[in-house]
């Protein structure tokens, strides 16, 4: 089940029928049209209540329906409006309307609020016809038919500081000890099914972190929940990337995050990180630590903050350098859905790929396959094994051999040239 996505049927309401009616009274033979005006239909409307972070509730109720406007009555009374349909979405939900994936509002701000549908008008009594002409008129209006339509809700997390890294690095341990948020904790992958979001508090200053479950090979093409998981990375405005100390390879780790944050949306590139080696109560972390420390350095990644959060090691020092690092960051601008393309979909030609060939060199271009070559580490094995695999992935593999590459052929990727190897 997914607690970030949800399509809904809407539906205003009708607008209520006009009276036709006239007056009689004793003593009045002709008192004339008295019919009244029906009332309006309710409004849909959608109201950002900041108490809510999931979209779990509409799992649960597909169907909403304001109330019709009240049928107009005699002497002239009018019948009251049906009540509005106040739909409670978290801060960060996009609504697009579900046929054309037209986005109609991006609600970031606690006290948005937006009617998508308006209730129908209500229908106009027979008195409302009467002039000098006809002055005995017997029609009325019925009301305005109500308005439909689906909708599909997407939330992007709206949080300061986003935890990232690979299954079971530490992600959801770190966030309980830091804030006051309760996430399910285990000793194995893919614990963390939807981002959990708690308050980090340090001196009086307060912060929103969110612990972004584990990214895989191939998140940034929706591979796992990929998506679902990555829409919530781009709100953030500082990362906080954890390394599993225990890891056969945090290198490798360290650089499949970043590959996959870069192939799904490149502004990511432009977020400070802050590096995190986790788990260093346990003697194999430290023996990692010293054995990868000048590997790190040689890649520029300075810094690079040890901690156990299950013994509390180095958290004080963490949480200042949280703090730092933001309290630098520029003022944010303000930017919605309504007024950039929608990045976590991406374009048809996103992954296309060109393969030129002269004698037995072969050259591939394309936007996204430079870039992740531009980001792979190419003296690490594990890094070069991991480019092989997108270039699997992609169909890179599959079209070259179809072109006639042979093992020992020069390929070129921007400006990378590589031999050829089965």
């Amino acid at each position: 089940m997914q607690f970030d996505e949800a399509k809904i049927y809407i539906q205003s309401g009708q607008g209520g029928d006009g009276m036709s009616s006239f007056r009689r009274e004793k003593y009045v033979p002709r008192g004339g049209p008295d019919g009244g005006d029906g009332g309006k239909g309710g409004d849909v409307i959608f109201r950002v209540n900041p108490k809510m972070n999931t979209l779990v509730s509409f799992q649960k109720r597909v169907h909403f329906r304001a109330k019709p406007g009240v049928r107009g009555g005699g002497a002239n009374k009018a019948g009251a409006s049906g009540d509005d349909i106040i739909i409670q979405v978290p801060p960060g939900t996009i609504i697009r309307e579900a046929e054309t994936d037209r986005v109609i509002k991006d609600m970031t701000d606690v006290d948005d609020e937006i009617a998508v549908l308006v209730g129908g008008r209500g229908g106009r009594g027979n008195a409302r016809f009467a002039n000098s002409r006809n002055q005995t008129p017997r029609m009325a209006e019925k009301g305005e038919p109500a308005k439909e339509m689906w909708i599909r809700l997407e939330l992007k997390l709206i949080a300061d500081v986003g935890l990232v890294g690979v299954p079971n690095a530490g992600k959801s341990t770190l966030l309980s000890v830091l804030t006051n948020a309760k996430p399910k904790i285990a000793a194995y992958p893919f614990t963390t099914l939807e981002p959990n979001l708690g308050v980090l508090i340090y001196d009086d200053n307060e912060l929103v972190i969110a612990d972004i479950p584990g990214l895989i090979e191939g998140a940034h093409e929706g591979v796992g929940l990929g998506h679902s998981f990555l829409r919530h990375v781009q709100r953030t405005r500082l990362l906080v990337h954890l390394i599993d100390g225990m890891s056969g390879s945090p290198i490798a780790d360290y650089n499949q995050i970043n590959v996959e944050l870069s192939l799904y949306d490149a502004n990511m590139n432009d977020k400070p990180q802050i590096v995190v080696l986790t788990k260093m109560d346990l003697p194999g972390a430290r023996d990692t630590w010293e054995l990868i420390k000048e590997d790190f350095a040689k890649l520029g990644v300075t810094n690079i903050i040890t901690i156990s959060s299950a013994i509390h090691q180095n958290l004080d020092q963490l949480k200042a350098r949280i703090f730092q690092e933001y309290a630098r960051l520029p003022e944010p601008t303000v930017a919605t859905e309504e007024d950039e393309a929608p990045i976590y979909e991406l374009e048809e030609d996103d992954f296309a790929f060109e393969i030129n060939k002269q004698a037995d060199i072969y050259r591939v271009s394309g936007r996204r396959i430079e870039r992740a070559a531009d980001m792979t580490y190419w003296n690490n094995p594990e890094a070069v094994m991991r480019f092989q695999r997108i270039l699997e992935t992609t169909g890179i593999t599959a079209a070259l051999r179809k072109a006639g590459v042979q093992v020992g052929d020069t390929v070129y990727i921007g400006d990378y040239e590589l031999e050829w190897s089965d």
